[in-house]
């Protein structure tokens, strides 16, 4: 498709169109991360083993969350484009086929978090306080995995057929709920006795039902997608085999990305209590800075999506290259933000003077960090898989990723026993390093192509 020329992009209507899709996202995105942010500080101001604990359990949803991505993933790409040809019926299909694919999932999930948490935190740490503090949490916060995989079919439909903001309106009302849930449970707040790391996991389990309730209530009115329950375990072949070709590859990518993402915990977990500390404080600035360009890359493969499912390629492949360009100064942006709040950051929470040492030296990377982040979020995740294109993330994660870092941050932590920063640039590398061959991918266009027309 590069033999089509991009169609010039009427610059105020993409601001006006990305800011009405990008905003509500990256306001879910940050009230999410809000969450595990306000986990770190509540349970950082009652002890850095009851934090340490709780940022390691919760890797085990992140895991979860990697095949959600995946499901509900291939659902917006094919549901962005069917939104474009306006195409409701179909839609409803892949609806059926997100919530069985995701219902199960999930309740294997819960199970395992249920029946052998303590098999699932010895991959995480080696100490037996944090083993014994994450299994208790995981017991109570498996039922809340359970639920997950329903909602995030629900939001996931819901932002591909122009009910962006109702999607953020539930997740703030359940960020709320759960960060005013774990102020009562994890101190012992109005009469409840203190439960800590237990209360955060309740707070949690309560707030994803609160969740769920939501979701099923707007959807139940007029002009929303919702699941016609005497149809919900009958589908279209051809639609399966379309949701499978853009499903494998991004769960591929997905799980590389995850379980990378989770082994790096897992080598700083073992570095020691300090430096576990650090980075699971280091993670949730992370995820909170990364709130607007997880936004930005959802609207594009919203926005990149309609066009082309609509037939409009040379307007889609305009749309998609504007985008790019655009990432570049939201990395930059990024870093400069991390940068000015690492002050602030290192005071906020108690932690002891060798871990506070490591937390500075870790957001400085970070910030680096955060330009690869956004321009790699934005244009693989977003325009690239807008168009289908979604084999490029897979390949991409195994080399640099799987390829180089984690190898270096294995050999860096137990053969040659690096200094603990210098391991964590390690885990940072993947992101920055792949920039120029995401460019080279993106200018063959091969993500220029209608999903609808076969």
């Amino acid at each position: 498709m590069s033999q089509i020329e991009p169609k010039a992009v009427d610059s105020r209507l993409f601001y006006r169109r990305l800011t009405q899709i990008a905003t509500p996202i990256a306001f879910q995105s940050l009230m999410l991360a809000l969450v595990a942010a306000c986990d770190a500080l509540m349970l950082g101001r009652v002890a850095q083993e009851q934090m340490t604990a709780v940022s390691l359990a919760t890797q085990i949803q992140f895991v979860q969350n990697m095949f959600l991505m995946a499901i509900t993933g291939a659902g917006s790409i094919l549901g962005a484009q069917y939104w474009g040809k306006r195409d409701r019926e179909t839609i409803q299909k892949l609806f059926h086929l997100m919530l069985r694919c995701a219902g199960l999932l999930s309740l294997l999930f819960c199970a395992a978090c249920e029946l052998v948490p303590g098999l699932l935190m010895r991959a995480f740490a080696h100490d037996p306080t944090l083993i014994e503090i994450g299994s208790a949490y995981l017991r109570i916060a498996s039922w809340s995995y359970l639920i997950t995989g329903v909602s995030q079919c629900y939001l996931a439909t819901m932002k591909v057929t122009d009910h962006v903001h109702p999607t953020a309106w539930i997740s703030s009302c359940a960020v709320v709920s759960n960060i005013l849930l774990n102020a009562v449970f994890i101190f012992g707040l109005l009469g409840v006795p203190a439960m800590q790391a237990r209360g955060a996991a309740l707070a949690t389990t309560i707030s994803r039902v609160i969740e769920l309730a939501l979701c099923l209530v707007i959807s139940s009115r007029e002009g929303y997608i919702r699941p016609a329950l005497d149809r919900l375990f009958t589908g279209s072949r051809q639609l399966t085999r379309d949701f499978g070709r853009q499903c494998l590859p991004l769960l591929g990518g997905s799980l590389l990305w995850g379980v990378g993402f989770t082994s790096y915990t897992a080598i700083m977990g073992h570095m020691g209590v300090d430096a576990a500390a650090a980075n699971s404080v280091a993670a949730v600035v992370r995820d909170l800075v990364c709130c607007v360009c997880n936004g930005i890359g959802s609207a594009a493969g919203i926005m990149v999506g309609n066009e082309l499912g609509a037939g409009r390629l040379a307007e889609g492949k305009g749309c998609g290259i504007k985008l790019m360009k655009l990432s570049y100064g939201i990395g930059l942006a990024s870093t400069a933000l991390v940068l000015a709040v690492t002050p602030l950051v290192v005071r906020m929470v108690i932690l002891t003077e060798t871990a506070r040492g490591y937390l500075t030296g870790m957001m400085c990377i970070m910030a680096v960090y955060m330009i690869g982040r956004c321009v790699n979020t934005v244009t693989i995740n977003g325009v690239l898989d807008g168009g289908g294109d979604t084999v490029f993330d897979m390949y991409s994660l195994a080399v640099c990723m799987w390829g180089i870092a984690i190898p270096l941050a294995l050999l860096g932590a137990f053969v040659f026993h690096w200094p603990v920063l210098l391991v964590y640039a390690c885990t940072c590398l993947d992101e920055v390093g792949k920039i120029p061959w995401v460019m080279l991918r993106f200018r063959k266009y091969k993500w220029v192509q209608n999903l609808t027309s076969h």
